[in-house]
């Protein structure tokens, strides 16, 4: 008799993953290739975080810290929004997560309840819908356009019915598109009007190409604001977040991360107090970003990914291939296979029309970059 598979483990993958994949074994077999496809930095955590890190090994007993992380680190987390955005955070409110990933689960699980009808929009980062499918919740996908910025609006959240919450990710991944603050504060209106609970995803601040982004921590107390050390701070592997939590939910996150974490990654949490010491490191891998965009936006045009998304902040370009083709994960399968260039498909993040939108990551080197456009246009010749 075959025993019970649970049907919440029953999601869609995470498709950039699988392409990874793929690439890791082309070059394994001695191929020369260019990941374009993951958005992870390609430059080491801050000499600052390493040092903090060999230091806490030799001193500390790095056994669990309090569940809501180490308090001189969610002390440095309040002071970094007053430093960089001007807004006073209580460190009281400060959650340390397991990555930004565990926050979303603690956000979702803390503010919703199964058959909760939650927004987001499409395209969009694949893993908000398939947790809150996991959970129980209805992730209520809304198709935006080009002329939408690619992000939610009033207008497309009244015409979605009854919902429960919002999550907002800007700079977007994968589009790069940023919310403004007249937008921004338009969309939290419209939320305090119809009770709707605003999940504000902000791990990519900081890496923006003209107006610095918007934080709902200055503009909503009800929000629940998730940040992370993996992209600013070049941190992926450490595994290391925080939220900004509203009073009422702190206890009930605090009881849900004692069970399901115990307590973040306790030597990931004293280096990563040095990381809000090391600016100049990471404003220079800032403007390597910024350098790498130039380039793509300067040379995928003439090769025919000319429909590109407002490339606001984040390290993504998300072009539209409708004139190439209606079929984007084979399109990336033969751009990986002949030209050696390792893209991530539009349908991870949009399944209305993801089959004709490709994401390209420069969160490489300038050489990289610089070669995928080469190797791109001799492929499309």
């Amino acid at each position: 008799m075959a025993l019970k598979v649970a049907q919440r483990g029953l999601i869609d993958p995470f498709i950039v993953m699988d392409v990874m994949r793929a690439a890791n074994e082309l070059a394994a077999a001695g191929e020369d290739v260019l990941h374009l496809e993951v958005g992870q930095p390609g430059t080491p955590a801050p000499q600052k975080v390493v040092a903090a890190a060999q230091q806490a090994l030799q001193d500390e007993l790095l056994g669990y810290t309090d569940s809501l992380g180490v308090p001189e680190l969610r002390q440095r987390i309040g002071r970094h929004y007053r430093d960089f955005y001007g807004v006073d955070v209580a460190a009281e409110r400060v959650v340390v997560t397991t990555g930004s990933s565990g926050g979303f689960l603690l956000a979702f699980l803390s503010a919703f309840e199964a058959g909760d009808r939650v927004a987001l929009a499409a395209p969009g980062y694949p893993a908000y819908r398939n947790i809150l499918t996991a959970l129980g919740v209805e992730p209520v996908l809304l198709e935006t356009t080009v002329e939408d910025r690619f992000q939610p609006t009033p207008k497309l959240l009244e015409a979605a019915g009854e919902l429960d919450g919002l999550i907002l990710a800007s700079p977007s991944n994968p589009t790069g598109t940023m919310v403004g603050a007249k937008d921004f504060s338009a969309l939290i209106d419209y939320c305090h009007q119809a009770g709707i609970r605003l999940i504000s995803d902000e791990i990519y601040h900081g890496i923006t190409y003209g107006d610095a982004a918007v934080t709902a921590a200055g503009l909503d107390d009800d929000a629940i604001v998730i940040n992370s050390f993996s992209k600013y701070f070049s941190m992926t592997g450490w595994r290391l977040g925080w939220m900004i939590v509203p009073e009422a939910l702190l206890r009930p996150v605090e009881c849900l991360t004692q069970n399901l974490f115990i307590s973040p990654p306790t030597l990931s949490q004293h280096a990563g107090i040095a990381a809000f010491d090391s600016e100049e490191e990471v404003v220079a891998n800032v403007a390597r970003y910024a350098r790498n965009r130039e380039i793509l936006l300067d040379r995928l045009p003439p090769i025919g990914f000319d429909r590109l998304a407002p490339a606001d902040g984040a390290f993504y370009i998300y072009a539209d291939i409708a004139h190439m083709t209606n079929d984007s994960p084979q399109f990336c399968r033969r751009m990986l296979a002949e030209a050696h260039v390792a893209a991530t498909p539009g349908v991870d993040f949009d399944p209305f029309n993801g089959h004709k939108f490709v994401r390209f990551s420069f969160a490489g080197t300038e050489e990289d970059m610089r070669s995928a456009c080469e190797r791109l246009a001799a492929w499309r010749k």
